[in-house]
């Protein structure tokens, strides 16, 4: 008996015992020597197993996980499907893009969703894709990036699991204290507004315990701390560039116990949003068609002032953005937060 076949053998074994513990280490050792055939089969034979009702499915994603951020491009392409992912810690397309450029790729992942989210995700680290590269069925944003986006938050995936930080931890702010403004408060129906808000942090409300709410008030600063009930709150200005990243982390994010959703999903609902602050989402397809969506999103961007506002508590997942249009005197307050149960 070779090599091989002995490993096949323990393979068949320890998935028809439902051993975990020995496969973990199996695929440990199997990772370790960059035997990919070998990790590949593994991922196979336990997802025939399930159907026999074999509790192995921990070992697939624990197998697709790894060929998707270590083997090289030939192996790993083959777990970027609909089925992969689901009990990842991470998208698989965020995974395999994190360290294997579109050249590698381009010609190995078949049209489709997955192979557009991966293109996407390497358009945010940088890599060049042709339009006819993806179809466009998917994310309905360019393949460029433009002066106006920022340097998109990224999370870094490894054995030990994935680490996304919060953009505002390294932020430094300058605080300053904004009073209510006296008077009548007008608050405004923005639908738009709150559905792309609910999109935004979708993982953080549908599979966690957050909670996520926008304010939009006629007025300003002050007139939205008015709105919240306070006599003043303390602010700290963010530049375009900071917003936007904010805003891309919370729409990549899982939140405490949601499955993240992957940077290009970030970028994609960052442009979203952007769109209906600005007042123009209903007619992104119009834009969009014309090319023109990149210029009036870069244009409206800039017309906002933002603000970090701290609402005195502290949570895992934070959102607390507001924009402010003095040109339609409008503030708009965008809130949500998380935390582990």
């Amino acid at each position: 008996m070779n090599e091989h076949d002995e490993i096949d053998e323990r393979i068949t074994s320890l998935v028809d015992s439902a051993d975990l513990d020995e496969l973990i280490r199996l695929v440990d050792s199997l990772s370790g020597s960059r035997d990919w055939a070998s990790v590949l089969r593994t991922r196979d034979a336990c997802r025939s197993a399930l159907r026999t009702g074999r509790q192995v499915w921990p070992i697939a994603t624990l197998c697709e996980y790894r060929l998707a951020l270590h083997a090289p491009a030939e192996w790993a392409y083959r777990v970027v499907d609909d089925e992969a992912s689901r009990f990842s810690i991470g998208p698989l397309t965020e995974v395999i893009a994190q360290d294997h450029t579109w050249s590698e790729l381009r010609d190995l992942l078949p049209f489709g969703p997955q192979r557009e989210l991966v293109a996407h995700e390497r358009i945010i680290r940088g890599d060049r894709v042709d339009e006819g590269d993806v179809t466009g069925g998917v994310l309905d944003i360019p393949t460029d990036l433009f002066e106006w986006e920022p340097q998109y938050p990224l999370a870094k995936y490894s054995d030990d699991g994935v680490r996304a930080d919060a953009p505002y931890d390294f932020w430094t702010h300058d605080w300053f204290e904004t009073s209510a403004t006296s008077g009548t408060i007008t608050e405004v129906d923005d639908e738009e507004t709150e559905s792309a808000l609910r999109s935004l942090v979708e993982p953080w409300t549908s599979a966690s315990t957050g909670r996520a709410v926008c304010i939009i008030v006629e007025g300003d600063l002050g007139t939205l701390a008015a709105a919240l009930g306070r006599q003043s709150v303390r602010a700290s200005v963010l530049t375009p560039h900071q917003a936007l990243q904010w805003l891309a982390w919370c729409g990549a994010s899982a939140g405490s116990h949601g499955r993240r959703r992957g940077a290009a999903a970030g970028r994609f609902n960052t442009w979203w949003i952007a769109a209906a602050l600005s007042g123009f989402s209903s007619e992104w397809d119009d834009l969009r068609e014309t090319n023109e969506l990149p210029r009036e999103l870069g244009q409206r961007i800039v017309e906002f002032e933002w603000y970090r506002i701290d609402l005195g508590d502290r949570h895992s997942y934070e959102l607390s953005l507001v924009a402010v249009n003095h040109e339609e005197e409008l503030a708009i307050g965008l809130f949500a937060h998380d935390d582990p149960m």
